[in-house]
């Protein structure tokens, strides 16, 4: 088979589902390629250490001569704030010498293609960490009407999640709300893609999650085919 495609990622090294969700559902032409920063618990301070890892891993993915590099890590991209996502893909960019994405500015993308002012957002992290992503959400202009998170900082643990856990966790989230525009499932280590299906048939609203997020935005500025289920691609987006 000859490549026609190849997508660089970025990862913490602890995750164990991005680059199984991004070769699931991208087309058999597409390579997935991986880079990792060090990381174990999903914590502040290890997320602010890990960073420092990122243009290593992209300037190494360019070695591959990838068509596109993503930094697959929603808290990592958003740590500290609007402006760090855009700051962030500039970085990796010029690192790794093509386009690229972080899942924080590619959330903020499908949600804004999506005119979703209203969001519920499910996550599997602490609570420092939910706090800081109800904050960037507002910052960047989304009312959070709700949020759950469950506690988890052990990265290989949210790894173990599935989808069911993913689609238990938003039914319950959603039971009190009276309405929303979207709902976001956040973390690239949550293998939530495969519910969203199901749970934009049963909901009535789109569902986004980090690893579909990123996938959408991918195509934005690279050939890659990505065929992955929910209303956010039925939605083209922007030309860079």
């Amino acid at each position: 088979m000859t490549d026609t495609a190849r997508l660089g990622l970025v990862v913490p090294s602890s995750n164990t589902t991005a680059e199984g969700e991004f070769r699931r559902w991208t087309s058999e032409g597409t390579t997935v390629h991986a880079a990792r920063m060090a990381l174990e618990s999903v914590t502040v301070e290890e997320l602010d250490a890990m960073s420092a890892d990122a243009a290593r891993g992209a300037e190494m993915l360019g070695h591959a001569d990838v068509d596109v590099v993503a930094y697959a890590c929603t808290t990592g991209s958003l740590l500290h704030g609007p402006g760090f996502d855009a700051e962030l893909e500039a970085t990796l960019a010029e690192a790794a010498g093509v386009p690229a994405v972080a899942t924080a500015r590619s959330v903020r993308r499908a949600l804004e293609a999506l005119a979703a002012d209203r969001i519920a957002v499910a996550t599997p992290y602490a609570a420092a960490l939910d706090r800081r992503e109800r904050e960037f959400l507002a910052a960047t202009g989304f009312e959070v009407v709700a949020m759950d998170g469950r506690g988890i900082e052990a990265n290989t643990e949210i790894g173990r999640l599935g989808p069911a856990d993913a689609a238990r966790q938003v039914r319950e989230l959603l039971a009190g709300v009276d309405s929303v525009d979207a709902v976001f499932v956040s973390c690239t280590n949550y293998r939530s893609l495969a519910a969203v299906a199901t749970l934009e048939s049963e909901l009535g609203v789109p569902v986004v999650t980090s690893n579909g997020a990123t996938l959408w935005d991918v195509r934005r500025v690279a050939p890659i085919d990505v065929d992955a289920p929910g209303a956010l691609f039925d939605v083209d987006p922007s030309p860079p």
